[in-house]
């Protein structure tokens, strides 16, 4: 058997094999990007809508303001002794996380405390206590019919307690910190309950 005759050089072609590596090389990745993308956990829920509130000089601030950005929305109130300081530092301090790695997108992010008690929580009181936590953080208020409106848009749950001995009470209200999309769309609900390492988790898991 002439072993020359079956094997002949002219049928390597370089650029051909070189070719057929690129092209097996970019299935994988064809592949990888064809996969459907993951479903938001609040995907078609009814949360989130417009709103007219004011910030901390007193501007009207409208929810269709923001739109195109991404969104976190938190409902909680300034005299609260521990909930609303506890929670909204772990999603400021797991913004700031994301931010480091992310610097880009979380440019696009605009977090919004929205006060449940309007009867105190003026808006100089909303600024000062947004700005401890952050430039980035929005504080609203306005009247308690708009901060109603605010809070039934997004299903925040909230009741004035009863008066405290010497004065002053506590309200109840829900503690959910809302990730919503550029389109206002509800996303996810940010994990403030599991440290500031799990919401940048989540932040760099849906904000791209």
């Amino acid at each position: 058997m002439n072993r020359r005759a079956m094997i002949k050089p002219a049928t390597f072609k370089p650029k051909t094999f070189l070719a057929g590596l690129a092209l097996a090389a970019a299935l994988p990745l064809a592949a990888c990007n064809s996969a459907p993308k993951e479903e938001p956990p609040l995907a078609g829920a009814k949360i989130g809508g417009p709103f007219t509130l004011v910030d901390h000089t007193g501007k009207t601030v409208e929810w269709k303001d923001f739109a195109g950005k991404w969104r976190i929305v938190y409902f909680g109130y300034t005299w609260c002794p521990d909930a609303c300081p506890l929670d909204v530092g772990v999603m400021m301090n797991g913004l700031h996380k994301f931010a480091h790695d992310h610097p880009q997108q979380a440019a696009q992010i605009r977090p919004l405390f929205i006060t449940i008690d309007p009867e105190r929580d003026t808006p100089a009181r909303v600024g000062e206590f947004a700005a401890a936590f952050g430039p980035e953080l929005t504080g609203l208020t306005g009247s308690a019919a708009q901060v109603d409106q605010a809070a039934k848009a997004f299903v925040a749950y909230y009741a004035r307690g009863k008066n405290m001995p010497g004065g002053g009470y506590l309200m109840d209200h829900s503690r959910i910190a809302y990730l919503m999309d550029p389109a206002g769309q509800p996303v996810a609900m940010l994990p403030i309950d599991k440290g500031p390492e799990a919401v940048a988790a989540d932040l760099a898991r849906w904000v791209r």
